[in-house]
Order: C-alpha cells, then sequence, then structure tokens
C-alpha cells in the first residue's frame, strides 16, 4: 500500500506542472504529464505518440488535456490492488465509453513493438471467439483482463506457427530466441536470456519442438510454483543443494509441473552452475520477477537520501557518527596499542652504528618481550591516556568525513571508485588535526623508556616542551601517510564487504572483522615510508644521533645512511597494528550503528540490514519528491503494463520521421 496524500498536497503537485490554461482551469499536455511529472521519455527524439497514447489513460474525456479531476482520480486508480488491468484498459478504452471494441484493440496493440516486429494476425479464430464473427461484439473490464492474458499466449504461439514454415512442429534455435525476447520478455532473466539457446543444446535439441517450446514457456511462467516445491523440501534451509530425484518426488503431488519441464529446470540450473542440483541461488537466477517487485540489489542501488530532509537533520546525523566513531576508535586503539608500541620503538632505532647501544632491538618480538621484561606489562601501554584522548576525535572525524563525502559523492544509489578514494583521502587529511600532536605526544612517551634511568616524561611535559607549534612537527609526513592510506583502505574495506556479502546482502560480524583487516594490510604496508619519516621527525633527538630539517631532508639522510631498507623498518608490526585495529574499529562502529539503529533519512552501511530477494516499488524511495500517494506507483504501473502483457510501445521516434 501507498501512504496517503492530501487533496491540498495533490492539487499544490497537479498545479506544479501544468501549462494549459483554458478560462479559469489549469490543466496538464501529454508532455507534461508523462515526461515532466513522471519523468517518463527523457530522450530529445521520445516518440510522440506514445506519450499521447499514454497520457489519454489519464485523459477521461478525450479532449487531449489532463484536468484536476481527471488527475485526482487516476492517483485513485494506482492505488487499486488491480491498477495494472485498470491502465491497461484505460489505453485500450480509446472512446472512453467503459468498453474495449475490436478496432480499439487492433489500434492499439498494432502499435506495439512486438507487433512491429511479429506481425500478428487479426483473421485468427481467437480474435472472433471474443469479438463474434462478425467482430462487433465489446468487451467490459473483467472481460478484457481475461483477453488480455489470452492474446499473449496465442500470439506465442502464432509466432511458433510462423517460423515452423515445412509445417512440422519444429522452429530453429534463433526462431526459439526471436520468439521469447520479442513476445515473453518479462518471462526472462538476464541469465535465462543468456542462455536460451544452451539450454535447449543442453537437451538435445538443435532445433526446438513445439512440446519443448511448450514445455519452457509453462516453466517460466510457474517459477513461483518451483520455489515453493523447492521450499517445501528443504523448510527453512535456502542454500540446501537438492537433486533431480528428490525435486521429481516432492513435486508429484503438483500434476501441472511435468517431467520435461522439470528437466528443462535441471538443464538451466547446470548452466547456472547447479551441477545437478538445484538451490534457492540457482532458481533466483531464473525465476522472473513479480510485477511490482524488483531485485534487492538493484532496490539498495536506488536507495538515495531524501534531498529534502532539513539540514538540521544532516547534522545531527553526523554527530550521531561522530559519537559512535569515538566510542570504535578508543576500542580498536586499545586493542592493539602494544603492537603500536613495538612499531615506534623498531622505526625509531638508528642502524648507523653512531655509538654503542644504538641496536637494542634484534626484531619487533625481541622488542616486545624486552618491553615485558625490563618495564612490565603496563610498560606496553606507555602513552595509552594521550593516544585514547586523541584517537576517539581521530577516528571519529576520520569515520565521519569519509562517510559524508560519501553520501554528497553518491549517484544513483551507488559511489563511483574514484568517489570512494576521494572520500578516503578527505578522510585521512581531516584527521591530521588530531593525528599529529597525538602521535608526537604517544612517540615521546613510548621512547621514554628504552634509557634505563632517564628521568619520567609525561604528557604534559612533553606538551610544554613543545609548545602548539611543535606539536605539529611532522604534519606534512603525517599527511603524506594518512591521506594515501585512508585513499586505499575505505575502498577496498567497502568492496572487501561486498565480497563477503551473503545471498541477502547481509554482511555478518565476523566478515566485517575480516574485511577491514585484509584491507588494512596494503593501505599499511605501502604507506610505511611515509610513517618512518614521519617518526623521525617527531621523536627527540639523542645525542650523537642525524638531525632532520624536514620531510625530503629526513629522506635524503635516511637513504643515503642506512639504505632503502630503512624506509621499510617497522612494517610487519605496522602491518599487524593497524590491520587488527582498523577491522576492530569498523567492526565496532558498524556494529553500533546496527543497535543503535536510528534513520536520519540518510545511506545505511554497505551490508548493514538483511534485503528481502525481491522488494516492492512501494518500498522504494520515489524518483521525484512530487510522485505522492499513489504515484509513487505510476511509472513502475506503466512499465508493468508494459512487460506484463506485451504492450511495449515505440519510445523512439522513427528515423525517417525523426530526420523530417
Amino acid at each position: 500500500m501507498t501512504e496517503t496524500v492530501t487533496t491540498q498536497k495533490l492539487k499544490e503537485v497537479f498545479l506544479k506542472y501544468t501549462s494549459v490554461e483554458k478560462g479559469n482551469e489549469r490543466f496538464m499536455s501529454p508532455n507534461d504529464f508523462i515526461r515532466s511529472f513522471l519523468l517518463m521519455f527523457p530522450e530529445k527524439n521520445f516518440n510522440q505518440s506514445t506519450v499521447n497514447n499514454l497520457a489519454a489513460v489519464v485523459d477521461s474525456t478525450g479532449d487531449g488535456l489532463i484536468s484536476w479531476p481527471e488527475f485526482q482520480a487516476f492517483e485513485a486508480v494506482l492505488n487499486l490492488p488491480d491498477s495494472m488491468y485498470h491502465v491497461a484498459f484505460q489505453l485500450f478504452d480509446m472512446n472512453c465509453n467503459g468498453k474495449i471494441n475490436f478496432d480499439e484493440v487492433k489500434e492499439i496493440f498494432s502499435k506495439t513493438v512486438c507487433h512491429q516486429q511479429i506481425p500478428f494476425d487479426w483473421n485468427c479464430s481467437f480474435i472472433k471467439l471474443h469479438f463474434g464473427s462478425d467482430l462487433q461484439k465489446t468487451l467490459n473490464y473483467f472481460e478484457f483482463t481475461q483477453f488480455l492474458q489470452d492474446l499473449h499466449v496465442e500470439h506465442t504461439l502464432q509466432a511458433f506457427k510462423r517460423f515452423d514454415i515445412k509445417g512440422k512442429g519444429i522452429i530453429t534455435s534463433l526462431a526459439f530466441k526471436e520468439i521469447m525476447e520479442t513476445i515473453r520478455p518479462h518471462l526472462l532473466t538476464e541469465f535465462v536470456q543468456e542462455k536460451l539457446i544452451a539450454v535447449m543444446a543442453g537437451c538435445g535439441q538443435q532445433s526446438v519442438s513445439f512440446t519443448y517450446f511448450q514445455a519452457f514457456n509453462s516453466l517460466l511462467k510457474n517459477m513461483e510454483l518451483v520455489k515453493k516445491i523447492y521450499q517445501s523440501i528443504v523448510g527453512k534451509k535456502d542454500g540446501t543443494p537438492v537433486t533431480k530425484e528428490e525435486f521429481l518426488l516432492g513435486a508429484q503431488r503438483v500434476s501441472r509441473l511435468t517431467p520435461l519441464e522439470v528437466d528443462l529446470l535441471f538443464q538451466l540450473c547446470d548452466l547456472a552452475g547447479g551441477k545437478g542440483y538445484i538451490t534457492m541461488k540457482t532458481l533466483d537466477m531464473i525465476t522472473p520477477l513479480e510485477e511490482g517487485t524488483m531485485p534487492y540489489n538493484i532496490a539498495t542501488q536506488q536507495k538515495t537520501i531524501d534531498p529534502s530532509r532539513p539540514l538540521w537533520l544532516a547534522a545531527l546525523e553526523n554527530a550521531y557518527r561522530f559519537g559512535l566513531g569515538v566510542l570504535a576508535g578508543g576500542t580498536g586503539a586499545t586493542a592493539v596499542y602494544p603492537i603500536d608500541l613495538v612499531k615506534t620503538r623498531m622505526q625509531n632505532q638508528r642502524s648507523t652504528g653512531s655509538f654503542v647501544g644504538e641496536l637494542m632491538y634484534r626484531n619487533s618480538f625481541d622488542c616486545f618481550f624486552k618491553v615485558l621484561r625490563h618495564e612490565g606489562f603496563f610498560g606496553l601501554y606507555r602513552g595509552l591516556i594521550p593516544q585514547l584522548v586523541g584517537v576517539g576525535p581521530e577516528k571519529a572525524i576520520k569515520l565521519t568525513m569519509n562517510d559524508f563525502v560519501r553520501d554528497q559523492l553518491r549517484k544513483d544509489g551507488k559511489v563511483p571508485f574514484v568517489g570512494e578514494m576521494i572520500a578516503g583521502g578527505c578522510a585521512g587529511g581531516s584527521q591530521v588535526l588530531f593525528t599529529n600532536p597525538l602521535e608526537i605526544v604517544k612517540i615521546r612517551l613510548q621512547v621514554s623508556g628504552e634509557i634505563v634511568g632517564a628521568p619520567k616524561v609525561s604528557a604534559i611535559s612533553v606538551i610544554k616542551e613543545l609548545g602548539l607549534t611543535g606539536l605539529y612537527k611532522g604534519a606534512r609526513a603525517c599527511l603524506l601517510r594518512d591521506i594515501p592510506f585512508s585513499a586505499i583502505y575505505f575502498p577496498a574495506y567497502a568492496h572487501t564487504k561486498q565480497y563477503l556479502a551473503g545471498d541477502d546482502g547481509h554482511v555478518a560480524a565476523h566478515n566485517l572483522l575480516l574485511a577491514g583487516t585484509i584491507a588494512g594490510a596494503p593501505a599499511a604496508s605501502l604507506t610505511t615510508p611515509a610513517d618512518v619519516i614521519k617518526t623521525r621527525l617527531q621523536v627527540k633527538s639523542r645525542a650523537g644521533q642525524t638531525v632532520y630539517k624536514g620531510v625530503f631532508d629526513c629522506a635524503k639522510k635516511v637513504y643515503k645512511e642506512e639504505g632503502f631498507t630503512a624506509f621499510w623498518k617497522g612494517a610487519p608490526a605496522r602491518v599487524f597494528r593497524s590491520s587488527p585495529q582498523f577491522g576492530i574499529t569498523l567492526l565496532t562502529y558498524e556494529l553500533l550503528q546496527r543497535f543503535f539503529d536510528i534513520d536520519f533519512g540518510g545511506s545505511k552501511p554497505i551490508g548493514s540490514t538483511h534485503k528481502p530477494k525481491t522488494v516492492h516499488v512501494s518500498d522504494l524511495p520515489p524518483i521525484s519528491p512530487d510522485h505522492v500517494g499513489g504515484f509513487r506507483l505510476a511509472a513502475a504501473t506503466f512499465s508493468g503494463v508494459e512487460h506484463k502483457f506485451g504492450l511495449a510501445l515505440p519510445k523512439f521516434e522513427p528515423i525517417a520521421q525523426a530526420k523530417k
């Protein structure tokens, strides 16, 4: 059901799109209604005749204009449970008298694409049975609905006879493909359309007999029945494979499903990778969509941010994300802090041999155990407090900025890959405001325990010593590290999540952790040289050690004195720290969003909700904010009439006519 709309709101929408005024009344032209309001036929070379025919569905007086009462009445029609049949009836009722005669049927159906490609024989007995031998009988609404269903079947049978040139009940595979794609496209998923010839070849049919032709059409028409048989066998376990023998046994209670149809079903499933069995996943690849529904992945892509939401609500959403980011950042930092301490000490260790005792640690594991032995367990968490003070806002602003920029760059519900990198880069750059002071204090505290007997260093003493400008020492190196890190990390995380999503689009908690950890490895390793330079610039040099003036000076001196490998010092520790840290941080961030689910009218994280196999169009956001009430379903209803009943009218002007 669609949301109800007030008469006043509907009238405002109507007046907004009217361009014709007669007396004191305003009217919509066919172009106003179809192109401007419903946003159909946006092309410049659109078919004006088709636009007029579709608009005539609303124009009950037949004067070529749509009045306010007609607009209001059509909104009510769209809310009817059988609205698609009503719209089809009004499309054929050219005389607007509530009855359909033969001439009206011929006039409209002759304009359809399927008739123009495979002409319908109007002299057949089928037409005479419905309209009488003199073709004077008319059809009321209920008679017309049945006629429309039978018309589609009759056209398919005529097409088979047309291609059966020798009258042997056999047509070529190419003719079979043409018939299905022209007259029965609504029964074809993209996968089935691609495998039309292959499935018949798999059944040993180089040509297609009438029996196989009928069985194939019957199977596609009864796919919902096939799903019910499958579910009766496996219960709630949709992923359970079912063999042909098991399915035939379960289908015995259903007389409409023949062994030939079952054989065709398993041929299609084998082509989908079933290898002798069927699952719900393979059935979904074959089942044509119910009218008014669409695949969940398409529905997800069409999910857009409501452009009419107030600015304060958008600001509140960002504040909400920021708060969750603070909690998530603190959780991730605490979990991996000992690894971060080891990484910092390894990167600060010089290998120039300028004084005795300079090489304190053989490797990361040696560093870890020496800290534990000489400084105790809490030595592994030296500098954690200032880290937690800064890491909350740091991770929060990074996560919030990434989400915010992604929302701004989202098109048709999707963020392009370049947009993902830009969003990640902006997130990395924005965090440096918090990252640099945090990093320089943390690093000074982490290395302070290396010298036995040295005076204790506190965060306050470091801040006093450096001052405000000193807290941003090495900021360029920090930017050089954080921008590419986030530009690599966030797109990798988003795509890894999509890969690990289940059939219903949901990403489980353990897969969130795995996605975050996997994405962190390339981001952390590739940006290690920048991290080494940043560490060297921010650590206080000891007597006899080289002093660095800036990013380029540091890079030059490190390479000259220690070689290229020095830029990759601490890389293993950095990967083993950053990967799980971001995995835990993103896991916490997304689980908090799921647990505290608040709808601000914005986008949801990928994989955060279970999506049904199909989504009704009424559950999707409207194409335009002005599509209110029943008009939310207007474009979908016209599309349904086109596909379900084979009434696709040409969308473009003929080339010869367009040139004129």
